[in-house]
């Protein structure tokens, strides 16, 4: 069993922001396996999918960005998964916009999301699939405002095209596919 998580804040007001580009993936994933969040389970919205004999949950907590690692946590010891059965897709303002980065494990960096979920599980053994969202030209915005602003009209295509690619990685994470092919297909930036 594979548990994919996808983070951000649960709010209507946070929707649109670059905090909630991880929520944004895990629907696109379940969308694609053909399942909805219609459960609420351990701090989280779930959907619960097969891919082949194997069961996937998608999970989108609901404890707030830094506080996620609670029902990581939660969801790991109620499913009985591993860590190492465990991705993540978050945002990441250390990569440019359009950029996904995905890693077997590592450190959390300065992600809040991933530290919570470090401190909780005491693991950085699970994978990361991370979209990047910092502007070419900086922004004057504060980074704890910027995070959660509103995606730009403009901008609306490539964070598009950013969350598909990472829905398929994690896709590909949950059918078993080897990492290091799953590295090599999709680290880099989104093809515009």
């Amino acid at each position: 069993m594979e548990l994919i998580v996808g983070l951000g804040n649960p709010e209507e007001k946070y929707k649109n922001t670059f905090h909630n580009l991880g929520f944004m993936a895990a629907d696109k994933v379940a969308e694609e396996l053909n399942v909805s969040f219609n459960k609420i389970k351990c701090k989280a919205m779930i959907a619960e999918a097969r891919i082949g004999a194997e069961k996937v949950i998608i999970a989108k907590p609901l404890t707030y960005m830094n506080l996620s690692g609670e029902s990581v946590r939660e969801l790991m010891s109620f499913y009985k998964i591993p860590i190492e059965n465990v991705a993540v897709i978050s945002d990441d303002y250390d990569l440019y916009q359009g950029f996904i980065r995905v890693r077997s494990s590592g450190s959390a960096g300065t992600h809040n999301g991933l530290k919570n979920i470090v401190k909780e599980t005491g693991s950085e053994n699970f994978a990361r699939i991370r979209i990047g969202f910092k502007p070419k030209v900086p922004s004057p915005i504060p980074l704890i405002d910027y995070v959660l602003s509103g995606i730009k009209a403009e901008d609306k295509e490539v964070f598009e095209k950013a969350t598909s690619v990472a829905a398929k990685a994690a896709e590909e994470f949950a059918k078993g596919t080897p990492f290091d092919i799953i590295m090599q297909k999709y680290n880099g930036e989104v093809a515009l």
